[in-house]
């Protein structure tokens, strides 16, 4: 018997400041549904999902939720005024008696029910709406990107939990890696049309692509069409003295029709002027550390950047990630250690915060008020990679209207403010690009251009990020912040990262030990029998063999510690990687053969 839909809505319409968001929309939730909403920023993603949690009410149209069904919705920028801590906030709808669920939870989102509201930082009050949620455990949960300001760890505990879970749920996300694990089926917002496939976020674009093509084709033929009968009208005049009014209003209908049709919006004009080369080596740390009191947050660290490298850096929020990027660009000195700045930098930071950002300006303030970008004697102008350009010009170029270039910053969504910071770091050269969780709001499209852009880049790019799909697209190094003061650099990006790891490898190791055939197929002789002349062989040529595997280690070990051998032979690393875990496995069988055989012996 089918189950009835979690939530339905029906010949939905809603309208913003006049512009329609969504007209005659219609959706099913089902029980068991793991949907990824998707689109570009400003599509309406977010506001759905108010209509679907019941907290945004349309023009028209019909939401229904069947009784004893419960929808829960985590929100981008929770309300905890009236709660004294989060975890009040977060247990404020349990049941009493039922508060640990809350502790359970923090514990994965790696956050603190004890902090005051007062002092909680954003990234805190997020984490605490989406423990709240995963408390309550609702028949169907809506999440408005669950992953902004959680660190990797964070992620991939909560991909364990939604993945876990049999309660439906709606996604939005960033984050491509997040989406392709958890979901089975895709809505897809663009210019008030939602369209849904039963397919998980993997083989979207390819979609989308599809989709536009045949609206390309479709658009073609009706441009062709009205061509051709806007020519035998004006034929017709001459031609006949009574035209065929039915053809006439006809082609009023295909014009009205074209003139329905929205455009796709475009994609942002993200470039970057590399600026002159830099010197071959860009940074130089020796032994760098850094504490603040009783908590270290490096020791003893080397790292070398030449130039043209990618090095993303990651680990747990509160690490030290910003830190140890400020010490390589010489912003604040390190405890021990010495950091030496290669020639001829340009340095451009994208900082988290967006400090750079006067929140109270206009986009237009913004822009004409950064020395850096000012024209002499044009306040509407702004210089652009060394040429000037009319303000509201540029910010066209990164998606913003005319009505937004008058508004103040703080009005802006996530997604616009990282826009308008790419726009003012973009503006002027560089040949040093620090990006500080870059990712944090931007739709796809606009991550894919940026990761284009930095693949066409010149200059060199330090990258934090908690987006493990970018970070494979990008880097070419990791360095793995892993805390009490460790950190290590490995080659490649996150996946890379991922499975050279020493746990990654202890994992490897053992499950290739687990599937490895038997060395020989011999009856074992009883314990009354001894050894058989093959096996007392063996046990003579053992010592010998793991005398040599060691030495064989031990070179493979000096050979790997060489700091540079990452940065200039990666293929040469990876095999010499490959090469030390298969004689750690051959050691520990050797020693494992040795002592049984020794036993029997």
């Amino acid at each position: 018997m089918a189950r009835a839909p979690l939530l339905q809505l029906s010949d939905i319409s809603l309208t913003f400041g006049g512009n329609p968001v969504f007209n005659d929309l219609s959706l099913v939730v089902q029980p068991g549904d793991r949907v990824a909403l998707v689109g570009r920023n400003g599509s309406g993603k977010s506001t759905l999902m108010k209509v679907m949690a019941g907290l945004a009410e349309a023009d028209r149209g019909l939401r229904v939720v069947p009784p004893g069904v419960s929808v829960g919705y985590m929100e981008q920028d929770p309300d905890l005024s009236g709660f004294a801590t989060l975890g009040d906030f977060a247990a404020s709808a349990l049941p009493e008696g039922e508060e640990y669920r809350v502790a359970m939870v923090a514990e994965g989102l790696k956050f603190n029910p004890e902090t005051p509201v007062a002092t909680a930082s954003g990234g805190e009050r997020r984490r605490a709406a989406l423990a709240k949620l995963l408390a309550e455990a609702p028949e169907l949960m809506l999440l408005d990107e669950p992953t902004n300001h959680l660190d990797i760890q964070a992620i991939e505990w909560l991909e364990a939990e939604l993945k876990a879970t049999r309660t439906a749920f709606v996604l939005i996300s960033h984050d491509r890696a997040f989406l392709r694990t958890l979901t089975k089926a895709t809505l897809w917002v663009d210019r008030g049309e939602v369209r849904r496939r039963e397919s998980g976020f993997d083989g979207f674009e390819e979609w989308r692509e599809t989709v536009w093509a045949e609206e390309d084709d479709a658009r073609h033929k009706l441009d062709r069409k009205i061509k051709a009968e806007a020519k035998w009208a004006v034929e017709g005049i001459s031609a006949r003295r009574k035209r065929n009014q039915g053809r006439v209003r006809a082609l009023a209908a295909l014009r009205e029709e074209r003139g329905a049709q929205i455009r796709r919006q475009g994609t942002a004009m993200l470039e970057i002027d590399s600026g002159a080369t830099s010197g071959k080596k860009v940074i130089e740390a020796t032994g760098i550390g850094k504490r603040f009191g009783d908590k270290t947050i490096l020791s003893g660290f080397d790292l070398r950047v030449l130039r043209g490298d990618r090095v993303a850096f990651v680990g747990p929020n509160g690490v030290g990630k910003t830190t140890l990027l400020k010490m390589l660009t010489g912003e604040i000195a390190p405890d021990e250690g010495t950091v030496k700045l290669g020639t001829n930098l340009e340095i451009a930071v994208f900082d988290q915060t967006r400090a750079q950002l006067d929140p109270d300006a206009s986009l237009w303030e913004n822009l004409t008020g950064d020395p850096l970008m000012a024209v002499s004697g044009a306040s509407d102008q702004v210089m652009v990679r060394g040429t000037p350009k009319h303000v509201v010009a540029y910010l066209k170029d990164f998606l913003f209207d005319e009505r937004q270039v008058r508004a103040p910053v703080r009005s802006l969504s996530g997604g616009e403010k990282a826009r308008l910071l790419l726009a003012k770091l973009m503006a002027r050269p560089s040949n040093l690009m620090i990006l500080d969780e870059p990712t944090n709001d931007l739709d796809v499209e606009t991550l894919d251009l940026l990761q284009d852009v930095l693949g066409e880049y010149d200059g060199t790019v330090l990258l934090v990020s908690h987006d493990r799909d970018f970070i494979d697209r990008i880097a070419t190094a990791t360095v793995a912040m892993e805390g009490n003061g460790r950190a290590t650099a490995y080659p490649g990006g996150w996946s890379d990262y991922a499975a050279q790891r020493p746990e990654a490898m202890a994992e490897a190791a053992k499950a290739a030990a687990k599937a490895a055939p038997p060395a020989r197929e011999q009856p074992k002789p009883s314990k009354n029998t001894g050894l058989s002349f093959t096996e007392r062989k063996r046990l003579d040529d053992l010592p010998a063999i793991i005398t040599r595997l060691e030495a064989e280690i031990a070179k493979l070990e000096a050979f790997l510690a060489e700091p540079e051998l990452y940065h200039k032979e990666p293929a040469k690393f990876r095999k010499g990687t490959e090469a030390l875990t298969e004689r750690q496995l051959a050691l520990r069988e050797a020693e494992a053969e040795w002592l049984e055989l020794e036993e029997r012996a």
